[in-house]
């Protein structure tokens, strides 16, 4: 089904094209956040949408797959507009006729402002439209994500600047773990690379590729990892070999990252005896020889294993205090929790670490379901509308009011965005002043990419955000 643009909507999309007013010749909508968790979203992925989609041209075997199917789907043929696909096929090439005005991916935005704005560019098919709204507003996934992820960078920043004398860590501070939890591989490529715009280090593989496919250049690796454990390849040894794991994982990736996880029985006993006292001076080493232990608790409440870790580590291979008067483990270990991790949690393990006397430095999270798959639509609120229609050669500005739901109350009007003082304003464009220059910038037209944003644009656009804070 995903090969044929046509079907890529609503059920209802296709009956809208009877609904609308005689004389309607051009329709205009756009796309926001009406509020939500965060005051704020990282826009991100329509690009993905566009070229994965859109910038296919429609067939007659599109049409007729559609016709067949839908003349069942609504047992009648009448409400398929065949008239309207042939002549989009025939005259228009199969190229969509609608142009999409955006926002520069990355860019951080207040909720309540219009993020894209999509119009209709051919009189005699002005339902195209809205007719791809459903395909559009899953811009609201990557968003989100990204979003998600910002929100947890100002957290870390902030403990950063407050404890830290390692500030580019930053980068590579929330680690992606959410391939396994997510409905399908095209959600984690496209949330896994949402997340990157944020942070660098990721297992989510298919995000690597949506971000070189889609972002390029072709040459691109947007991710980076490490060697590491799981509980499978520790527990294949059996309980009484545990000490020989260990030395076997030590030995095998003898410089670098390596991150072990070390509860598949005693966290404790793991801590003190096996990597505190038998290999220690292995540890300590490779520490030497440009090598890292990572210790990664996997079970029990994030907070209070966390602190308990670093307590445990401190007792093996001692601290320093840094110069803003927070200890930091020795070098040749530090911590990553990944279990239990999401934007309320990190704030809490922070702050506690922080209360502690506790750098934000001796330690990294890996984040899964919280990060890719535990939000929807309504975190933020997203929502497409159409804002304004041009019916018998006039302009009608349309909206909706709901007098059961204001916060659901939408836009009207001829719409564009505006940055004054370094704050963006919805507003409409007859009211541009001079001076006042448009943010949003046509991406798509009549089936092609118009312009393109790399990864590194969208990167450095989302981290000069983060920086003016």
């Amino acid at each position: 089904m995903e090969d044929n643009l046509i079907l890529c909507t609503d059920s209802y999309k296709v009956s809208h094209h009877l609904q609308y007013p005689p004389g309607l010749t051009h329709l205009k909508a756009y796309f926001e956040s009406r509020g939500g968790l965060h005051p704020e979203v990282v826009f991100f992925g329509l690009q993905y949408i566009l070229k994965r989609h859109l910038c296919r041209r429609v067939t007659l075997d599109m049409i007729d797959e559609a016709e067949e199917i839908l003349s069942t789907h609504f047992g009648s043929k009448s409400i398929f507009n065949r008239a309207g696909w042939e002549y989009i096929v025939n005259e228009l090439d199969g190229k969509i006729p609608i142009r999409v005005c955006a926002v520069p991916e990355g860019s951080v935005v207040p909720v309540k402002n219009v993020l894209f704005t999509v119009e209709s560019t051919d009189e005699k098919v002005p339902w195209v439209a809205n007719y791809f709204e459903a395909l559009l507003v899953q811009t609201w996934y990557p968003s989100t994500v990204a979003t998600s992820s910002y929100a947890q960078k100002k957290i870390l920043k902030q403990f950063t600047d407050e404890t830290s004398d390692v500030p580019d860590k930053l980068e590579y501070q929330l680690h992606d773990f959410g391939c396994r939890g997510v409905s399908s591989m095209e959600t984690a490529g496209i949330g896994g690379c949402a997340h990157l715009v944020n942070f660098t280090g990721t297992d989510t593989l298919p995000s690597l590729v949506v971000a070189r496919k889609y972002y390029g250049p072709v040459d691109l690796v947007a991710g980076h990892s490490v060697p590491a454990s799981e509980h499978s390849t520790m527990t294949a040894w059996g309980k009484d070999q545990e000490l020989e794991v260990a030395r076997h994982l030590l030995e095998t990736f003898p410089t670098g990252p390596l991150s072990v996880v070390s509860d598949s029985y005693d966290l404790w006993h793991f801590i003190d005896d096996i990597i505190g006292k038998d290999l220690k001076s292995l540890v300590l080493d490779r520490a030497e020889n440009g090598g890292h232990l990572v210790i990664r608790p996997d079970s029990g409440d994030p907070v209070e294993n966390v602190l308990k870790v670093l307590d445990h580590l401190k007792s093996v291979f001692g601290v320093e205090t840094n110069s803003k008067g927070f200890q930091v483990l020795h070098k040749a270990v530090s911590v990553i929790q990944g279990d239990g991790i999401s934007y309320e949690s990190i704030k809490a393990i922070c702050a506690a670490m922080k209360k502690n006397r506790w750098s934000i430095s001796n330690i990294l999270f890996g984040s899964g379901g919280a990060l890719l798959q535990k939000l929807n639509r309504d975190t933020q609120k997203f929502a497409y509308k159409a804002c304004i229609v041009t019916v018998d050669g006039k302009k009608r500005q349309v909206f909706k009011d709901p007098v059961t739901d204001p916060g659901k109350k939408s836009k009207a009007g001829d719409l564009t965005l505006v940055l004054e003082d370094g704050v963006y304003r919805t507003i409409k464009r007859e009211n541009l002043k001079d001076g006042q220059t448009e943010q949003l910038v046509t991406v798509f037209e009549n089936g092609k990419m118009t312009k393109e944003y790399s990864f590194k644009e969208v990167r450095s656009t989302a981290r000069a955000a983060l920086t003016a804070l």
